[in-house]
């Protein structure tokens, strides 16, 4: 007796990360430097930052797969594209000599721990996709704050760039919204 089951037909195996078609600069720094490295950590991860992204673009996908697939395609490939950042990033803060600990510095002087409170859960996707693009517009602005305060242009040539990427997403949930 064949047994009765719901199932996701929406297939993601040709998804590739979205991002700019550019180059990437290369992954380096001037030299070590503790104070940059926990800036980048508010980027990798703090409330705006490519983890929270990460995450929350995966949670939108897969609420969205079975009835949009279109749309959860669309998201997985920026969810991947926030990977590929989150990547970037962590590479940049060893090498400026932080540490890759889901960590940033807290006002108090303590160290704050990532956490899923930072990422937005509406449920219907119209206000996923404000969710999405508020958290882009929000990571371009952190990403351009922290340029005029890094003193290492091989960091803001990554940072720069990946803004790029981040305009790109933005464009395509605007796109997505009115489609």
């Amino acid at each position: 007796m064949e047994e009765r089951c719901i199932e996701n037909t929406c297939n993601f195996m040709a998804v590739k990360p979205i991002m700019a078609d550019l180059p990437y600069p290369p992954i380096r720094v001037q030299g070590k430097n503790r104070s940059y490295a926990d800036l980048l950590k508010v980027d990798y991860c703090g409330q705006t930052s490519e983890l929270s992204a990460i995450t929350q673009y995966i949670n939108n996908e897969n609420r969205l797969s079975g009835e949009k697939c279109a749309i959860a395609q669309t998201l997985l490939g920026i969810g991947m594209a926030e990977m590929i950042h989150l990547q970037k990033l962590g590479e940049m803060i060893v090498l400026l000599g932080g540490d890759v600990d889901y960590t940033v510095p807290a006002c108090n002087g303590r160290q704050k721990m990532w956490t899923p409170a930072y990422v937005a859960i509406p449920g219907q996707a119209a206000k996923m996709l404000a969710a999405d693009l508020e958290a882009e517009r929000a990571a371009i602005a952190q990403y351009e704050a922290h340029i005029r305060m890094i003193g290492d242009d091989c960091v803001n040539a990554v940072l720069a760039r990946i803004i790029r990427d981040e305009e790109y997403h933005i464009m395509l949930l605007k796109a997505l919204m009115q489609a």
